[in-house]
């Protein structure tokens, strides 16, 4: 967490709030956030007098662009935005405030300390780590049913390792994949190479209604997930099988399973989704 969809939405939220802003200066209490430049302190330096001209997604990553850099941040798992007044007390575990010269402050707090930051000159970002290793986005045009075939063919892995592998598609983490394969009635232990055409293209199309509908929603808050306004996603309320191990299934009343694919906790139907067809 946060995946596509969170990302998605705090990009939209980021945007209401701090497009056009004029950064101050910089504070940054835990360095090894900063992952480029390697100094924390020039990259607190090389920001000041900056503008925020907006922000964009790429796979789980936001864009943060301003005029002439982007820094590339990555939430992990419990990283979030909000913007506060400067007189505001600064809560436990932030780690990175950007004070701008209205008196209001974005300010990243992150309690496992896991989210990173990258400052790049604008352009630079795409053919540098960690965005030049990212595979196509799932709801762009160019993600087309012959372009899924092509990456999914040949994989001899389980399904479920596949979508999660973010060279080849980004964004769908482990709540989207355990609802796609759901959706579409496929197994996640299932080797890629072994799925029909029929079977891919209701994978395909599965992936794609998913994600479009958890966006729509403001994505799902599981744990900690907030917009960068605080408010809580809504699609955790549609979710058919996630987190519902020894629940009945929506579609045949049986038991939700839970195992381990690729490490990752996995919630599968056995009736709905049968090992081989």
């Amino acid at each position: 967490m946060p995946e596509l969809p969170e990302v998605e939405t705090i990009k939209r939220t980021l945007n209401q709030l701090i497009r056009g802003k004029h950064i101050d200066h910089v504070t940054v209490n835990l360095p090894r956030i900063i992952q480029r430049p390697d100094d924390s302190e020039a990259f607190a330096f090389l920001l000041q007098g900056h503008t925020i001209e907006g922000v964009e997604r790429r796979g789980k990553f936001l864009r943060i662009k301003l005029d002439g850099l982007v820094i590339v941040s990555h939430l992990r798992m419990e990283g979030r935005y909000g913007l506060y007044s400067s007189g505001d007390p600064v809560e436990k575990h932030t780690h990175v405030i950007f004070h701008f010269d209205d008196g209001t402050e974005l300010r990243y707090k992150d309690v496992r300390q896991f989210g990173t930051m990258h400052l790049f000159a604008s352009g630079e970002e795409f053919s540098n780590p960690p965005l030049s290793k990212l595979g196509i986005e799932p709801l762009d045009d160019t993600f087309t049913l012959n372009i899924f075939k092509e990456i999914i063919s040949g994989k001899k892995t389980k399904i479920k390792a596949v979508l999660l592998n973010q060279a080849y598609i980004v964004g769908i983490g482990n709540i989207y994949v355990d609802e796609a394969l759901f959706r579409s009635g496929i197994h996640p232990e299932r080797n890629a190479n072994t799925l029909s055409d029929a079977e891919l293209k209701s994978l395909y199309e599965a992936i794609i209604d998913t994600l479009s509908e958890s966006v729509k929603a403001g994505g799902s808050s599981i744990k900690s997930y907030v917009n960068g306004q605080g408010e809580m996603g809504m699609f955790q309320h549609s979710l058919r099988i996630y987190g519902r191990k020894d629940e009945p299934c929506d579609n045949c009343g049986g038991p939700v399973m839970k195992t381990v694919v690729g490490g990752r906790g996995t919630h599968y139907c056995p009736r709905c989704q049968p090992v081989k067809r």
